[in-house]
């Protein structure tokens, strides 16, 4: 074997038909193929599971039981391998406490770095503070000039209520004879203030008043140490008359006005500046202390540093007046929804409230004065006279009529019984915290600053902007602050500056790691690896160019190559083009999906795929086969508009999508296509159209023309299920046509089983001993627990009483096992089953068996899993489809059955809008809405508008430039699909 290769001996994992391919090391190779010809059978499932399996083997039996237990691969042999990392499409995390900034660790470095040289501020007056020993005091105050005067004195009382008698009598025994209280001046052995106790004082004790020179810096040095002890670590320094350019630090406060003691004419302080120092971190002008400063202070996941109203969320479910009174027209008896379900008891309140009052239960609630409105949802400002009947009579009492929300806040909090808290959050709503503003950590936190900027304003910056930012900062600090911060920034630099490589500088750091798409999480860990600068690791990714734009292809292959070229092999799943033409080598699976795939039918470079007579990719690449432009684009039908969006970065949009036609929305990443579609359009129209108030839509002012369309549906990349016991039979209720012909068999007939013996989630029919899950899993003690088919069945699911039950030769579970293409031929005699299996096929999904669980399906499966069985229902027509990316995982070969599918969406008069990137789907688009021109600030604007020629004639869209060349009739200048390499990305930097 040469260590030139990754060899693999004998591939069966799935469909693989006993390959042999050798990958080429250090090198950049694209496995391609039709959807379900075996590309992640072989990159995922052999290669990269056998260099984890063997990664973790070689770890002790202790390790092995915390990263967990692998099983081999079916393979006979793999040779050469490297540490194995994957790099998927999954989301980085769904825990809303994982941001952009911490599952790239981003805010571990700032947390460090504002741990370390920030500058803490009071959070209430913003003055700056510092902890001090008396030594640094000291030499603070010798950097006055020369002869500068100063009271040292002890804050004894700060803002206390008392006389304080006794203090006054105790100074005196101690040896002090002067004190300041309230800024006035006393001489004890002379008189004694006097106080009212009912109101706050100050009293400072005059330790001692120096001139400040070198030779009393002794004297000056006892004075502090005897100020700080008496004061508890806390010292303030009065100035009477001080120079203009004294500078000593501290907390300051300067103050004016006549004093009391006059006989002192060298000390009239009429003028004078007053600073304060502490040996703990405190403002001396609010009294408030600040807990020490560390890492943790700035972790919202940490109690140090989380905001206490939201415990580091950053949001807070509150009772929403909008949600309790939906339709303010009803009357005051039936207005507030939360209380329906308890009538009588209510009605009582509420009635003896409306006595109070002099109005009547019948009166609309909009009609009340707005005084009442607001008495009756947050308590009243008067006691209230309650009667009512019981079985013992009438019973009255005399108290505030609490509040319908205050009311429903409460009893969430103190109920017991989950069904009434699940009751009151259905009017709730998720608002942002008013204490931290959505910024999650504590105000002492917030107001520590460097260079002028608190961690929670950087982390509201883009990615962009924060490189920017951090740039040059050096210049900013000081000496010490240089010498702590510099590897730091240098580490924080490096990773902003990979993000940005990767095309995410759109993003920022606050954001939630839960709303990143598969693209952006893939993206965002694969800058945290070039980050790390591994050598000779084997990274496995998983079609890296998913949600992005072409403009921005360029720079994510700029990367993988950097990634290569540090000594790395990448093994990269993809059908981009320009990915296939810069890779080192390709490996084509095929010829089909499937059972007609398993087999290697190119293995070579770009060229060797062109040559290739056998495969299809080849002959798309080389434009033999393609997807046509249609010959006329269809007529509006009328129009949905959205008025006014402005969620996120939208920049007050008004977007007109044509009804009946096929709109594609398009533009760079963070230009806004997701939050038009998902958070205005979807949730606006799921609130305007259902009377859903429990939705919260994105900030727009209106969705005009909602006559056009009777209903809305969302047909995402979202799992269809949760756990293994979902799969695409189940979901788009084929098992339920599969389970009626069972039934029917004169087997089951005789032994009297009905439909519901085939199901394997249900008892009777299914094998008990795995619960129908065909896995057993195995306790290994200090070992990982291990899941092996069940004994007892075999992995069928089913019993043997079940098993015995057969149609045209297969059992239940032998159909589960059948691809649909398979299904499709082995059912041709019952069309309304054939018929959802043709809607399978015709969205790409041949290849896939009936039973696979749902939880091993790609994002791009099971959004065409959903779109299969919405063409499934009974259309009538009028539905707006909403999809996103739904070319994600496919090959140009099933790309043209999708298009041919929402073609024939649209031709039956509904509204179908995409969210894509794939030109070749574009440009089959009636109408195209481009957003932009860039991502995050930059973008949230309509930069191009029209069908797909008109969008291809705007200078100003990136998306029309790669349009050009794929479209007949659009002659203007600008980057061409299918350029050479070289001349686009030179293109590409002087756009």
């Amino acid at each position: 074997m040469s260590r030139d290769y990754i060899e693999v001996r004998g591939a069966e994992q799935h469909n693989l038909k006993d390959i042999d391919v050798e990958i080429p090391r250090e090198e950049l190779t694209v496995v391609t193929g039709l959807s379900g010809s075996g590309k992640s059978s072989l990159a995922f499932e052999t290669v990269y599971a056998e260099g984890q399996r063997r990664y973790i083997e070689s770890l002790s039996a202790y390790a092995r039981n915390f990263l967990g237990q692998m099983d081999k691969p079916q393979v006979e042999n793999v040779e050469g391998l490297s540490p194995a990392i994957s790099i998927d499409q999954k989301n980085a995390a769904n825990n809303p406490r994982s941001t952009v900034g911490t599952v790239t660790e981003l805010h571990d470095y700032l947390r460090l770095l504002y741990a370390r040289v920030g500058t803490p501020h009071c959070p209430e007056c913003g003055r700056e503070v510092d902890d001090q020993s008396a030594q640094q005091m000291v030499r603070r105050l010798m950097q006055a000039p020369e002869g500068t005067r100063a009271k040292l004195c002890a804050p004894v009382v700060r803002d206390q209520k008392g006389a304080f008698e006794d203090l006054f009598d105790d100074l005196v025994g101690e040896g002090y004879t002067r004190v300041e209280v309230d800024s006035d001046r006393y001489d004890l052995t002379v008189e004694r203030p006097d106080l009212d106790e009912n109101y706050d004082h100050t009293v400072d004790v005059v330790v001692d008043r120096v001139k400040v020179s070198e030779d009393e810096r002794s004297r000056i040095t006892d004075s502090v140490e005897t100020a700080l002890d008496e004061a508890e670590g806390l010292l303030k320094v009065i100035f009477p008359d001080p120079p203009d350019d004294l500078d000593v630090g501290g907390s300051r406060a300067r103050s004016t006005g006549d004093l009391a003691d006059e006989a002192e004419t060298d000390e009239t302080d009429r003028d004078r500046l007053v600073v304060e120092f502490s040996e703990e971190l405190a403002c001396m002008h609010c009294h408030i202390d600040i807990s020490e400063i560390e890492t943790r202070s700035f972790s919202f996941n940490s109690p140090h540093g989380a905001c206490p109203e939201c415990e580091g969320l950053g949001s807070t479910k509150e009772v929403s007046e909008d949600l309790v009174v939906t339709d303010p027209s009803k009357p005051l008896k039936h207005v507030f929804e939360p209380w329906s379900y308890n009538r009588t008891y209510y009605s009582r309140q509420l009635d003896n409230v409306a006595e109070h009052f002099g109005i009547s239960l019948e009166t609309p609630f909009e009609e009340l004065d707005e005084s009442i409105r607001r008495q009756f949802l947050y308590g009243t400002d008067e006691q209230v006279h309650f009667e009512w009947e019981t079985k013992n009579g009438t019973r009255e009492k005399t108290e505030r009529f609490e509040g319908v929300i205050p009311n429903l806040e409460r009893r969430h909090v103190e109920t017991d019984s989950d069904r009434a808290r699940e009751h009151i959050e259905e009017y709730m709503a998720v608002t942002t915290c008013p204490e931290c503003e959505g910024t999650r950590l504590k105000p002492e936190s917030r107001a520590v600053l460097l260079d002028g900027v608190s961690i929670t304003a950087v982390s509201e910056m883009s990615i962009g902007d924060a490189l920017e930012h951090f740039e040059g900062m050096e210049a900013n600090l000081d000496e010490r602050q240089t010498k702590i911060a510099s590897e730091i920034l240098k580490e924080i630099r490096a990773r902003l500056g990979f993000m940005c490589e990767v095309g995410l500088d759109y993003l920022t750091l606050d954001r939630e790691a839960s709303t990143l798409s598969g693209g952006e999480s893939q993206r965002i860990r694969l800058a945290t690896q070039i980050g790390s600068g591994l050598v000779g690791v084997l990274y496995v990714l998983d079609e890296p160019s998913i949600g992005l734009h072409q403009r921005d292809n360029d720079r994510l292959l700029d990367t993988l190559e950097e990634l290569r070229d540090l000594g790395n092999t990448l093994l990269v799943v993809e059908h981009d083009t320009e990915t296939m033409r810069r890779a080192d080598n390709i490996i084509d699976m095929g010829p089909g999906p499937g059972k007609r795939g398993g087999e290697v039918v190119v293995n070579g470079s770009f060229e060797d795929v062109l040559d290739s007579e056998e495969s299809v990719t080849g002959d798309y690449l080389g434009g033999e086969k393609a997807i046509p432009v249609p010959e006329s684009r269809r007529e509006r039908d009328g129009e949905l508009v959205v008025r006014g969006a402005r969620q996120h970065n939208l920049d007050d949009l008004d977007i007109e999508l044509p009804a009946g036609c096929f709109t594609a929305i398009t533009g760079v990443s963070g230009s806004g296509k997701s939050t038009l579609m998902h958070d205005v359009l979807y949730k606006g129209l799921a609130r305007e159209m259902n009377d859903n108030t429990s939705v919260d839509p994105g900030e727009h002012d209106a969705i005009e023309g909602l006559d056009e369309i009777e209903t809305v549906r969302l047909i995402d990349q979202s799992p269809i299920g949760r756990t293994p016991r979902s799969n695409p039979a189940t979901y788009t209720n084929v098992f339920d046509f599969v389970r009626e012909l069972f039934a029917e068999t004169e087997l089951a007939k005789q032994r009297g089983y009905e439909k519901g013996r085939f199901s394997f989630n249900v008892k009777g029919g299914r094998c008990e001993e795995c619960g129908g899950q065909g896995t057993v899993k195995i306790e290994m003690n200090f070992l990982s627990d291990v899941y092996v088919p069940c004994e007892e069945c075999g992995g069928a699911r089913y019993n043997d009483e079940t098993l015995d039950v057969t149609f045209k030769g297969k059992t239940i579970s032998d159909v589960l096992d059948m691809s649909v293409d398979e299904a499709y031929d082995f059912f041709e005699s019952h069309s309304q089953l054939r018929r959802r299996l043709k809607l399978l096929k015709d969205v790409g999904l041949g290849y896939m068996r009936l039973g696979q669980p749902s939880t091993t399906l790609s994002g791009g499966e099971a959004q065409r899993v959903k779109l299969a069985e919405e063409l499934g229902k009974k259309d009538t027509g009028d539905t707006l489809y909403l999809l996103d990316e739904p070319t994600t995982g496919l090959h140009p070969e099933d790309e043209r059955k999708l298009v041919d599918v929402l073609h024939r969406l649209t031709d039956d008069g509904n509204t179908v809008v995409v969210i894509e990137h794939e030109l070749d789907l574009v440009k089959n688009a009636d109408h195209i809405v481009d957003l932009g021109p860039e991502g995050g600030e930059n973008g949230g604007q309509v930069v191009a508008a029209g069908t797909p020629e008109e969008v291809a004639r705007t200078e100003d869209s990136y998306t029309g430039k790669y349009l050009r060349d794929l479209l007949p009739d659009v002659d203007l200048d600008g980057p061409r699909a299918g350029r050479d390499p070289d001349e686009q990305a030179l293109t590409a930097d002087d756009d």
